[in-house]
């Protein structure tokens, strides 16, 4: 492609809202537009990267086994009805009616359509197993979209689904997945790891996020350094310390006056923030009250508690449910207090021989609190949210806390939505059985964005070589002068070679100053740049530059062709 029929207009600045690297870039360097807020248009540059994603998910699904369907954006509603999925996913769905007034979405997603797709046409044990994928755009009315692709309304995404008659099945669709997703995100050289996760709307009990490691991801996930055990923070844990004798000094109630929080008491008493324990109450949607019992110096996972209290819905106690529970003084809650139905304590709780904590009275703390003696938890489940430093639970090694950006995800979900939509088979004796199903979820457009956070300097974008629009970026610098023909000759020349030859080229052909097209060459990013200069040229040579490292050296003009296809970077793009 010429630059000068090239649609493409690249930016000195980027435009104000753009508030992470990839979007700065994409927006600088032409390969997107902003049209609204959470929705981009993807401009030819744009679409070659997309293009070349889909293309290496799509290689890696077919070779994994997966047939590609490609499904309805627009979805009956009647299908997330059945699923009961329609109210949870609530304001984020984009609803839409037709002249008869019947209800549709915009997908968010499609467990409820593929179900009700493979449900039509198969319906004995000899069908499965089977697995389905689609690239397809999705829809979800963020509340507030930001990080442009990271958190937009409107994303493209590779869905598979799987089908099993048995749980033992479905693990091994599961494990061919999961594999595939590694070989996915190393051809796109994103720095990642796959992380033990919560199920969220999915559903599922087995679950897997891929995490991008970038400083602006917007998840935090944590990994061991000595082992490869890595979690979300929400399903992480850390190795419980053991159990220690209590201690035998009896607990005493000692002045405290308006110091209602940790630091402040700790300061106060002159001891250390991890000798207090923290006591938060909250309401079950039973309307039972209970307390989470955690070391004064670390937080509770609002998720492991939910875990540790059997998935029961509950919710914090507010300035407005504490004047509905006047026992309960707030700032001054104690482990021992008589009116709390739940207790649910972290082990570490139980590892220190007494604590100091609330007298259940206003301006007033006790000391010496021991567990066992003078405060019994109900449950006792891991609930403080993991942190740097923290032991391993599969090792002696140390936990780390790093951020993320979520480009995959994959799930067991079983039989959640193959029961609410009749999704069944009969096995060998006539019996009718569930499907067993997995959910297997990579963001494209998603993977682009990563991709741009991971590999870009202060110039511009360092593309990946399968990801890149084009192999080669040839510029020629033709001048004024008499030797500005002989120099767009020979750009010409290796131009069409290199075209011929399938290496795909873009070529800056424009009337414009070598310092522009340098700087747009390194804006664009594509990884091999070739210099035809009347310099060079005089010599028989052509300069090369790589893009990721800025490394330079010479070619002979008549080995272009060869030694370039020798270095191995071709692109399909």
């Amino acid at each position: 492609m010429r630059m000068s029929q090239l649609f493409l207009r690249t930016l000195r600045d980027a435009p104000t809202d753009a508030d992470v690297d990839s979007l700065r870039l994409l927006s600088r360097a032409g390969y997107v537009r902003k049209v609204a807020a959470g929705f981009y248009s993807w401009l030819p540059l744009g679409s070659r990267v997309l293009r070349n994603v889909e293309r290496i998910v799509r290689e890696e699904m077919d070779a994994a086994g997966a047939q590609e369907v490609l499904l309805p954006i627009a979805q009956p509603l009647e299908l997330w009805q059945q699923s009961g999925r329609e109210q949870l996913y609530g304001p984020l769905m984009f609803r839409i009616s037709d002249r008869k007034d019947a209800g549709y979405c915009l997908a968010p997603t499609a467990e409820e359509l593929i179900t009700a797709t493979v449900r039509g046409e198969y319906s004995s044990y000899r069908d499965l197993p089977v697995n389905l994928y689609q690239i397809q755009w999705k829809y979800r009315d963020e509340l507030r979209p930001r990080f442009g692709l990271l958190r937009s309304r409107e994303f493209l995404m590779k869905d598979a689904y799987s089908f099993d008659t048995d749980a033992a099945n479905l693990r091994k669709s599961y494990q061919l997945m999961y594999d595939a997703y590694h070989k996915v995100f190393e051809r796109c050289a994103l720095n990642f790891r796959p992380v033990r996760a919560q199920s969220g709307d999915i559903g599922g009990d087995v679950n897997h996020e891929f995490m991008a490691v970038a400083n602006i991801g917007e998840d935090d996930f944590v990994w061991c350094k000595s082992c490869d055990y890595a979690a979300n923070v929400e399903a992480a844990v850390r190795r419980s310390p053991e159990p220690v004798a209590p201690g035998s000094q009896p607990m005493s109630k000692i002045a405290t006056p308006d110091k209602p929080g940790i630091n402040a008491v700790a300061e106060h008493l002159g001891c250390a923030a991890s000798e207090l324990l923290k006591c938060l109450a909250f309401e079950t949607e039973a309307g039972a009250i209970g307390l989470a019992l955690v070391p004064g110096d670390r937080e509770v996972n609002e998720y492991a508690l939910k875990v540790a209290l059997g998935g029961v819905a509950y919710e914090f106690l507010d300035d407005a449910a504490f004047a509905r529970f006047p026992r309960l003084p707030k700032g001054y809650i104690g482990a021992h207090n008589q009116h709390i139905e739940i207790a649910v304590a972290d082990p570490s709780v139980l590892a220190r021989t007494s604590w100091v904590t609330g007298a259940n009275e206003v301006d007033h703390h006790v000391t010496d609190a021991v567990v066992g003696r003078d405060f019994q938890p109900t449950v006792v489940a891991p609930i403080v949210v993991v942190a740097s430093g923290d032991v391993c639970p599969e090792c002696d090694g140390e936990l780390s806390v790093d951020r993320g950006i979520e480009v995959g995800h994959v799930f067991q979900i079983g039989t959640k939505y193959s029961e609410s939509l009749g999704a069944t088979f009969t096995d060998e004796n006539g019996e009718a059985h569930p499907m067993v199903m997995g959910c297997y979820g990579i963001g494209i457009s998603r993977v682009v964005a990563a991709i741009v956070e991971e590999h870009h300097d202060e110039a511009g974008i360092c593309w990946p070589a399968e990801i890149s629009p084009y192999a080669v970026h040839l510029i020629a610098l033709t001048g004024k002068g008499a030797t500005s023909e002989e120099v767009r000759q020979a750009a010409v020349a290796i131009y069409d070679g290199l075209n011929s030859a399938g290496v795909s080229v873009v070529y800056d052909d424009r009337d414009v100053s070598p310092g522009v097209k340098f700087a747009d060459a390194d804006l664009l990013g594509v990884p091999v740049q070739l210099v035809v200069g009347a310099k060079g040229l005089a010599r028989g040579v052509v300069e090369r530059k790589l893009r990721k490292t800025g490394s330079r050296d010479e070619l002979a003009i008549d080995a272009v062709l060869g030694q370039y296809i020798g270095e191995g970077a071709k692109s399909r793009g």
